[in-house]
């Protein structure tokens, strides 16, 4: 076996952390752009949110399964949860793309993707109940465990602002 290396000192993971937190940040960021504008993917053409569709009520009043389908399906569509929904995927994703508030982003982030992979319970194809939503749980924390921000962003100069220094949450 080689010699330990630090994350310092390992360009290879830097570059590796780097690619993943900008990949992940597509993710958001691409899922916010459909949804307000139904690009047809994802969102249907004309259903985006800014021709006055839900991003939420598809997927949670029509796809939710499992134990927690009536929460689900009460809250989908409702102008609150669409507004928190459309919000947390573009701040997360900016969070992301911008590698500054990551604790926050990758928390958010996180319970995101929770609530995302509990609406679709039982999983039919895994008995482990492991989706991508789960992989995608792990690779923020990971991120943000790391430091990934000050990686190729805007990390390091955001955790030396007077804000970070005082609420060290928002780094």
């Amino acid at each position: 076996m080689g010699k330990d290396v630090s994350i310092e000192e390992s360009k290879g993971l830097k570059i590796v952390l780097a690619i993943a937190r900008y990949v992940m940040a597509f993710q958001f960021l691409w899922a916010f752009i459909d949804k307000l504008f139904g690009l047809g993917f994802a969102t249907p053409s004309g259903k985006g949110w800014i021709s006055g569709g839900s991003p939420t009520f598809g997927f949670l009043k029509k796809g939710a399964t499992g134990p927690f389908t009536p929460i689900f399906n009460a809250i989908g569509g409702t102008g609150i949860i669409d507004w928190l929904f459309m919000l947390a995927l573009l701040f997360i994703g900016l969070a992301l793309l911008l590698g500054i508030a990551m604790k926050i982003g990758a928390i958010s982030g996180s319970i995101l993707m929770f609530f995302m992979w509990a609406a679709t319970l039982p999983k039919p194809n895994n008995i482990l109940q492991i989706d991508e939503h789960v992989v995608y749980i792990l690779v923020l924390l990971i991120l943000m465990f790391l430091k990934a921000g000050q990686i190729a962003g805007l990390g390091k100069s955001w955790s030396n602002t007077r804000l970070v220094k005082r609420f060290p949450g928002f780094e």
